[in-house]
């Protein structure tokens, strides 16, 4: 029988096969040639001491114990060609494997996307790039795939109570990412190879008898008796099925407008709003590994950080070793930020968005548009933005010691941002309050992580699309709303989750709790 170990080594010897059979067998008492298989079930790295070790966990095979290769082997999708449609409102993570265990379970999805295929969507983001063009049907947060695509594919989750973790990574390497993914504590794809894993998604759903529509907008919801009947698209045309699952993500805001019009419930959420800092990942490496160069053995280094301020929390989100920060604005005349990392994580830069909890008294200003409250405070800023950086899709920046002494930067070097930046004072772009927080926030987080505060360090504003601003309730056991019998609010932008794993569990879970309703 194996026997599993916990292991504490040296990244060289984390790194390197033949060493860490050496290490085993050291531990387990036995030669090297006696150490049939080493497993390695989990990886992570352990950096609160100078010298830096990786945590691994370990099954270890001796040469007189079976072992067999193990595969990740996708279910058996039956063709469902014949059997009863669902609409999914949405391609993202929470669409797509939706969509998925729908066909498990025998029922045939329709998948409805407002923008276009994973491939298709590359011209669109190379508009925005290059020509500060914005396609509202098509764009980094708009597509197949969603928001995750182009924007980093990181698969870490807080969120093992929502659903079984592990099912979804499972699926992810079935359709082709890295087995690396199940070991990792901080999994991640990467933006270069997420593409392709979507684009056999949704073959799979197709060659299974179930319909991908992009380049489809939902333009209203077909609502009789309070019972979902179908949708209608911006052709006019109806797709009838009573059963809808609603997965935009959060940044639909036609659709919480179209919810709201209809007198369909829906509340504002609370979310969290600030900046995209960018430092030289090398620096980053340095403070994080205590070392002058990081080394061939170790990853470029993430961060993560959190701070009480002025009863706020303030924190890093969505974090990017070796990354790129992306233009994420999903309609002319605003400006969003994001990052994102290619699967090796090799880029010059590491940035993280540094946020600020809000609360929905912040949203009084904006009381006149009710639930929609939440959502007009964020697009205001990102409006704000857009008029103070030129009306293109340049962005505000300033140096981060700059912005605590409230002093316009006389200079911004050239960042990862490619439509370029425009030196502004960040006072500008965020209401008072919000401001003196992150000032306060940012003098904290360099006490805590020393040389973290730096001019070297930019600030790109806003980082505005943390979560969903609006939620749309749904009962607890069966997931239909509250008010609409046959609709099914999920994922991000309904408000009950945040990233690429919790989505896709949620996802399932709408599709599970169809499936148990039609079989009653």
């Amino acid at each position: 029988m194996p026997q599993e170990l916990l292991l504490q080594v040296s990244p060289e010897i984390a790194a390197n096969e033949s060493l860490l059979y050496e290490y085993v067998a050291k531990s387990v008492r036995v030669s090297t040639k006696l150490v049939r298989k080493v497993v390695v079930l989990k990886r992570s790295i352990d950096a609160r001491q100078k010298a830096i070790k990786i945590n691994l966990k370990v099954l270890v095979y001796l040469i007189n114990e079976d072992y067999t290769e193990s595969k990740i082997e996708l279910p058996d999708y039956k063709n469902v060609g014949n059997a009863q449609e669902v609409i999914i409102v949405g391609a993202g993570p929470a669409g797509l494997f939706a969509a998925l265990q729908l066909i498990e379970l025998g029922l045939k999805p329709i998948v409805i996307e407002r923008g276009k295929d994973v491939r298709g969507r590359r011209r669109d983001l190379k508009a925005i790039n290059r020509d500060h063009i914005v396609n509202e049907d098509s764009n980094y947060c708009f597509g197949e795939g969603g928001a995750g695509t182009y924007s980093d594919g990181k698969l870490y989750t807080r969120s093992k109570k929502r659903g079984d973790v592990d099912r979804i990574l499972q699926l992810l390497v079935g359709f082709g990412a890295t087995p690396d993914i199940l070991v990792e504590a901080h999994p991640h794809i990467g933006t270069n190879k997420l593409p392709q894993i979507i684009q056999d998604i949704r073959e799979k759903i197709i060659e299974c008898g179930g319909q991908v529509l992009f380049e489809t907008r939902v333009t209203d919801f077909v609502v009789k008796n309070n019972e979902m009947q179908g949708i209608v698209t911006q052709n006019g045309d109806t797709i009838s099925a009573n059963k809808v699952i609603l997965a935009t993500g959060h940044s639909a805001r036609d659709i919480f407008e179209l919810l709201d019009r209809k007198k369909i419930l829906i509340e504002a959420k609370p979310f969290a709003l600030g900046v995209r800092a960018e430092h030289p990942q090398d620096l980053i490496d340095k403070i994080q590994y205590s070392c002058d160069f990081r080394g061939e053995y170790l990853p470029p280094a993430p961060y993560s950080i959190v701070k009480q301020v002025n009863g706020r929390g303030m924190y890093s989100f969505c974090m990017c070793p070796g990354g790129v920060i992306a233009p994420c604005a999903t309609s002319p005349g605003e400006v969003v930020t994001n990052g994102w990392s290619p699967s090796k994580r090799d880029q010059a830069t590491a940035n993280s968005g540094i946020v600020v909890e809000l609360k929905l008294e912040d949203f009084k200003p904006f009381a006149k548009f009710g639930p929609l409250a939440g959502m007009e405070f964020q697009k205001s800023i990102e409006q704000k933005a857009w008029h103070l950086a030129g009306e293109t899709q340049k962005v505000p920046a300033q140096r981060m010691v700059d912005f605590t002494q409230n002093k316009v930067s006389a200079s911004i070097p050239k960042t990862s941002y490619v439509p370029g930046t425009t030196s502004v004072e960040m006072g500008q772009v965020f209401p008072g309050f919000l401001t003196q927080i992150m000032r306060e926030g940012f003098i904290q987080f360099g006490k805590s992580m020393r040389g973290y505060m730096t001019n070297e360090a930019i600030l790109h504003a806003p980082e505005s699309r943390t979560s969903s601003p609006v939620r749309i309730p749904r009962d607890h056991e069966s997931l239909e709303h509250l008010q609409i019998k046959g609709l099914y609010p999920c994922g991000e932008g309904a408000g009950f989750a945040g990233g690429i794993i919790s989505a896709a569990i949620d996802g399932e879970k709408c599709a599970l709790k169809i499936a148990e309703s039609l079989s009653k």
